[in-house]
């Protein structure tokens, strides 16, 4: 049986007295979505800090690819495979959308950004950047300031940077965030796209988004998990629904 890419073993963080994360257990398995919901203030951005490591949880561990990475650095965690898409677009805006994934590629490899100016022409970090923005359909913007880009085409070159560092898990933090219903759209097959490759945990307020892609969701409510299921067992969850809405009635969350 194939370990989980990802498993998360009684992971704990508080603020003062505030539980963020309240003895949390939940895995992702290799070429999963897992999704991961709930009202505002259930924790979910917490959760993804500690992931990706600029939190440091007060227990538990977090298990990669089998290895304890819960004390490990942002970046050591990158140089793993793991990789972060953030709630606001986080971007080179005043370079080029080419410098940008070859930029990620560059640090990647441990370079300092200092040395872009000689990289801008090195062929092994431009020809995969190229190839890389072809795949998210970004390959006739290359040579665009990356500022000048729409909003929705700046989230895509969001995760092109992310995908520019081989992950093999995507933390994606609200990837639809601020989107219309057109690049919305574009954003889910382009998601759905990706699934064979990559296991994915993904963080999303857009139901219309977690219940088309995600394999399996879990729940949070204060810090605490109360149902992970199929999005059919969580759509159909009592516990759920009285979560979002307070009552047990029959009802489509999204």
């Amino acid at each position: 049986m194939t370990d989980p890419t990802l498993k998360v073993e009684g992971l704990t963080k508080s603020f003062g007295g505030v539980v963020a994360t309240n003895n949390l257990f939940f895995d992702i398995e290799p070429g999963e979505i897992h999704a991961v919901i709930g009202p505002n203030g259930a924790g979910k951005t917490t959760l993804v800090a500690q992931l990706s490591g600029m939190l440091k949880p007060d227990a538990g561990k977090i298990l990669f690819l089998g290895r304890d990475i819960s004390g490990e650095s942002t970046a050591a965690r990158s140089h793993l495979g793991l990789a972060r898409s953030f709630q606001i677009t986080s971007i080179f805006g005043k370079f080029t959308v080419l410098a940008n994934v070859a930029l990620s590629i560059q640090s990647h490899q441990g370079h300092s950004f200092r040395f872009w100016k000689p990289a801008s022409t090195d062929a092994s970090l431009i020809e995969p950047a190229r190839k890389i923005l072809e795949d998210v359909g970004l390959g006739k913007r290359a040579n665009t300031i990356a500022g000048n880009l729409a909003h929705g085409e700046q989230r895509h070159l969001e995760i092109a940077m992310a995908l520019a560092t081989r992950p093999k898990l995507l933390l994606l933090d609200e990837p639809m965030a601020g989107m219309g219903a057109e690049d919305s759209d574009r954003m889910r097959e382009f998601l759905s796209a990706l699934k064979s490759d990559f296991s994915m945990l993904l963080i999303e307020h857009d139901m219309d988004t977690v219940f088309a892609l995600a394999d399996r969701v879990t729940v949070l409510v204060y810090g605490t998990a109360i149902a992970t299921g199929t999005p059919e067992e969580i759509r159909q969850n009592d516990d759920v629904k009285a979560a979002y809405l307070g009552e047990d009635e029959e009802v489509e969350i999204a």
